[in-house]
């Protein structure tokens, strides 16, 4: 095993995994031999003769498992980004192993003897604030993770992590094996009427990737609505395309997130909680059930109202089609002739002016420089885990090397649907490591020799995206558990979401906006209308997205004992109890492909991305007018909240930023919901 690469620290700058020399047989040695150096690792701390120490308990914990952290890192990035039968197949067996194996660590009664004993005497440490709060924390991890349990609680305990393991991992292969298995083939251009010609292109390309030579393919995205749903003329093809993307899991990951949901609860309750959903956010900024129920309550009534007020305009635009019924494949479609009829505006004639290259430099990276002084400088001689993905060197506003960035932009076969972001290197001074972070996409690949052409929507996602590598590139802690994103999962979407406030800014949007042919920029009353249309729609997107976040509620509200026979219809009566049951707009993922909740970590979480843009509008509305330069804006955000990581309170840090605590009012207005 001696050439396996994951066994010592890669030799190339940053750290970056050697990618050229790691093969798929290295994988399954490597996490072997990660968990074994691991657990001696361990044995070692806990037969130490010395007291425990906050070095010799705490920071050698955080210390252990670097070839166990180098081999995971690159094997679910790969499992995401550019899967194998192979990686699946192991994804199914080493998951529920890496589970039995966190256990073995929180579960030994000595090592949390060690950290009990820390913990009591901690303010007698004389801790400084970061290390006080690693010890608060990682006692905290060892107590919800059950050492505090009996030995038949913790046997109970081993038996329900290690199938909610297994079932995580079929659920994801469930998803990407459906997704595949429906995406919507025609055989004729014709039948494409209304998608801009690019698209109808990519669908060409995206069926002779997929073996159907001849014929144009849609493959489906993660979520409910398609984006073709707004340009295809074709009603039939419209309905079979919505459909298949709502249709599919269902069958087979039905029953398994009823599974999961029923070893959720039965976890929480040996845990001490009512639910997994109280289990969950008693470690989250929210705090309590009461206080997520509370915001999500009270968004529902005037959300469905606004998607009312909307649907009713729809219904206009749709009777003059002879359409009598307003069903969910035609939203999109009339909704985007009622913009552009209001609005002046056709949405697929603005493809053109994002190009996707000019959008990243000039615009993304522009506006980093603007607000944080990094610049960014592509390297081609640092080989990334697929020819697809590039890599880019970041430097701080003194020119001083910050970390590396790999952008992987495009939609293949071997991809999860969506966009996200990974660390493959975290950022700690304890480990002497600087940020590797990479941003997933999944944009239409465009015909050979073509430029990629964004939607207003993918350029949004684009800069989302770069928020959260800029949490990652500024992370600036000493232990690797704080490092970037390692923050409550209720507040991880917050500096991803300030971050789309610089796809609008004039003087950001002016510097990338162009015709990719003629360098036009775009004009500056569409600029008007593109902006104002941003609110229309916003019943629409927050009812869908509303309807997803009360779904995940609803099934990890469930008490232990609960039985779901039927998870469709159980769906279907949560979100009904919601008042969500909207027919015209399903929710944003439905049980069947819901990856957030039953696969990604984002179980009893979903509100999150709401939660967060509290935090988000009010923190736009600070950058606005607050009397500070954007770079001096941008300086005081970075040092306060970006670099902290999970080092400090996560609401700590924003009050540093604001002055004071948040504030509901901006997320009302943004979203029309005063």
């Amino acid at each position: 095993m001696s050439d396996n690469p994951f066994l010592s620290p890669s030799t190339l700058v940053y750290e970056l995994p050697p990618f050229a020399e790691i093969r798929e047989e290295h994988y399954r040695p490597a996490f072997e031999r990660g968990m074994a150096d691991q657990l001696a690792e361990v044995a070692a701390i806990v037969a130490a003769p010395e007291p425990p120490t906050f070095d010799n308990t705490v920071v050698a914990l955080e210390r252990s498992g670097a070839v166990l952290r180098r081999v995971s890192a690159v094997f679910f990035n790969q499992d995401s980004s550019d899967t194998t039968p192979g990686v699946q197949e192991l994804d199914a067996e080493i998951s529920p192993r890496l589970a039995a194996h966190a256990d073995a660590i929180h579960l030994d009664a000595a090592l949390f003897a060690r950290l009990d004993a820390l913990h009591e005497a901690r303010h007698e440490l004389g801790l400084d604030p970061e290390s006080l709060r690693l010890l608060e924390r990682r006692h905290t991890a060892f107590v919800r993770a059950g050492a505090r349990l009996d030995a038949e609680g913790q046997q109970r305990l081993r038996e329900i992590n290690t199938q909610l393991a297994a079932d995580s991992a079929a659920f994801r292969k469930n998803t990407h094996d459906a997704s595949l298995a429906g995406a919507v083939a025609v055989d004729s251009a014709d039948a494409l009427d209304g998608l801009p010609a690019a698209a109808v292109a990519a669908a060409a390309e995206n069926a002779g990737a997929l073996g159907q030579d001849g014929r144009w393919v849609l493959s489906l995205k993660n979520f409910s609505n398609q984006t073709e749903l707004a340009h295809l003329t074709d009603r039939a093809l419209r309905e079979r395309l919505l459909t298949a993307s709502l249709r599919r899991g269902l069958d087979t990951n039905g029953p398994l997130a009823a599974r999961m949901a029923a070893l959720r609860a039965e976890r929480a309750a040996l845990l001490g909680h009512p639910s997994h959903a109280s289990y969950v956010v008693a470690d989250e900024t929210a705090g309590t059930v009461d206080a997520v129920g509370a915001m999500l309550g009270r968004l529902v009534a005037p959300a469905v109202a606004n998607a009312e007020r909307e649907a009713a305009d729809l219904a206009v635009a749709a009777a003059a089609d002879g359409i009598t019924e307003l069903a969910a494949h035609d939203w999109a479609f009339y909704a985007e002739k009622v913009r552009a009829e209001r609005y002046e505006l056709d949405t697929a004639a603005l493809r053109p002016y994002f190009e996707l290259e000019r959008v990243l430099r000039d615009g993304v990276f522009f506006a980093a420089g603007l607000a944080y002084g990094l610049s960014f400088t592509e390297r081609p001689d640092l080989t990334a885990y697929h020819a697809d993905a590039r890599v880019f060197e970041v430097f701080d506003a003194d020119g001083a090397p910050l970390g590396l960035f790999i952008g992987d932009f495009f939609a293949r076969e071997s991809k999860r649907g969506g966009a996200w972001m990974n660390e493959l290197v975290p950022q700690s001074r304890l480990l002497g490591t600087r940020p590797v972070v990479v941003n997933n996409l999944n944009i239409a690949r465009p015909a050979a020799g073509e430029p990629a052409l964004l939607s207003w929507d993918e350029v949004r996602t684009l800069f989302h995206e770069f928020g959260h590598a800029l949490h990652g590139l500024f992370s600036d802690v000493v232990y690797p558990s704080f490092a970037g994103t390692e923050v409550p999962r209720d507040f991880v979407e917050f500096p991803s979401q300030v971050n789309e406030m610089w796809m609008t800014r004039p003087e950001v949007l002016a510097n990338y906006a162009r015709h990719h042919v003629t360098g036009e920029p775009l004009d500056a009353t569409v600029v008007e209308r593109m902006l104002a249309a941003e609110n229309y729609g916003q019943g629409f997107r927050t009812v869908e997205y509303l309807a997803a976040a009360l779904l995940d509620w609803a099934w990890h509200s469930l008490p232990a004992g609960a039985v779901v026979a039927d998870p469709e219809e159980f769906e279907a009566r949560a979100l009904a109890d919601a008042g969500l049951a909207v027919a015209a707009v399903p929710p944003r993922y439905r049980t069947g492909y819901f990856n957030h909740v039953f696969s990604n970590g984002y179980s009893a979480g979903y509100y999150a991305y709401i939660w967060s843009e509290v935090l988000d509008a009010d923190t736009v509305e600070w950058f606005r007018g607050n009397g500070r330069t954007v770079r001096e804006s941008g300086e005081l955000f970075r040092a306060e909240l970006l670099s902290r990581g999970g080092s400090r309170d996560a609401m700590e840090c924003v009050r540093s930023v604001l002055g004071r605590g948040p504030e509901i009012g901006p997320l009302l207005v943004r979203r029309g919901l005063e």
